[in-house]
């Protein structure tokens, strides 16, 4: 439920160049400004004021007009295992989202959200138990991105859609971000270096290849078969596993980007060396690799983590079988393991 019903001006991060160029021109301001104006965008501004280049009478119009930012830092968490660090986001109508930072060796990516709450109710997801309030805006997932990588002095090198919410299911607003994610004006962060995890949502993937905006597409598939995902995935009912699996080929072949597909193992539920050769068999052949997931234990789910063991022989399974398998490194495990968890202790859930 939204915490505030009152009218908000539009936001900064909302305006593409375009709609700056076109303010400009109403404001009677030279053409040049707008470019001046929209680079404050990639460099994370938070308050009109900090426009050192704008002149005050321009930052004045612009603050009765526009709020500088859609968001911000609500409680900040840092890793004492590693220097991942997690954020809960306060948004202007007062709802929360979170984003993470993570460091790896190529440097730091952040994950961001595209939701307040999810639809999608995967049964191990700690974002299931948020109800679903409404999708986040262009700009809002922007400010997300530029905010984070000022905070963290401009490090941000990648972006990572796996947050709060189900990006395909914010179709027209997540395109419009990677637009402008990939801006050479703004962010210019390249499309190569995105990727974007979905719990399979055919017909938008299938309609997404037409874009033409070829990220790394990860997709959350987690059993080896229909019946399994049922039971993990209520969109599986409507999104059979074969159908998937090949619209998952036809992205591939199209964008030329290899396929992952996130597979969480649950003990005694899709860990057995039956799942891994049944997964193989599916897989095998395909341009795709599989990410395996020691699973996160949420408390209140009923869903416990493989042994180590375990993990080590599906993995095995699958390599003898020729399908290409990599383990997630597991980050920030000292500050809320799972999606939705920092969000839900924020709230009091």
């Amino acid at each position: 439920m939204n915490k505030e019903s009152k009218q908000l001006k539009q936001d900064f991060y909302s305006l593409s160049l375009p709609d700056i160029k076109a303010w400009c021109e109403k404001q009677g301001l030279e053409s040049y400004r707008a470019d001046q104006i929209f680079t404050w965008q990639k460099k994370g501004l938070t308050e009109f004021a900090e426009m050192s280049d704008i002149s005050k009478d321009i930052r004045q119009r612009l603050t009765q007009e526009f709020d500088a930012i859609p968001l911000q830092v609500s409680r900040e968490i840092s890793s004492a295992q590693d220097k991942t660090k997690k954020y809960v986001l306060a948004l202007r109508d007062g709802n929360v989202i979170e984003a993470v930072l993570m460091r790896y060796k190529y440097g730091y990516s952040v994950c961001i959200s595209t939701q307040v709450g999810c639809r999608m109710r995967c049964a191990f997801c700690a974002s299931s138990a948020l109800s679903f309030v409404r999708n986040l805006s262009a700009g809002e997932m922007l400010a997300q991105v530029a905010l984070i990588n000022r905070l963290n002095n401009s490090e941000v090198k990648r972006v990572t859609i796996m947050g709060i919410g189900e990006p395909f299911d914010n179709y027209a607003n997540l395109v419009e971000f990677l637009k402008r994610l990939n801006d050479p004006k703004g962010l210019n962060i390249s499309l190569r270096r995105v990727t974007l995890s979905t719990c399979g949502i055919i017909d938008k993937m299938l309609e997404f290849v037409n874009e033409c905006l070829y990220i790394t597409l990860s997709v959350s598939l987690h059993a080896p078969n229909q019946g399994i995902r049922e039971k993990l995935m209520p969109t599986a009912k409507k999104y059979r596993f074969p159908d998937l699996i090949n619209a998952g080929e036809h992205y591939a072949r199209k964008s030329g980007r290899r396929i992952t597909y996130e597979y969480a193992l649950f003990s005694g539920i899709n860990d057995q060396e039956k799942h891994a050769q049944e997964l193989a068999t599916a897989l095998r052949g395909r341009n795709c690799h599989v990410n395996i997931i020691p699973a996160n234990e949420v408390p209140g789910f009923p869903f416990r983590p493989s042994f180590e063991t375990t993990i080590q022989r599906f993995m095995q399974v699958l390599e003898q079988n020729g399908v290409n398998v990599t383990r997630r490194r597991e980050l920030g495990a000292d500050i809320a393991a799972a999606c939705g968890q920092l969000r839900r202790s924020y709230e009091g859930a």
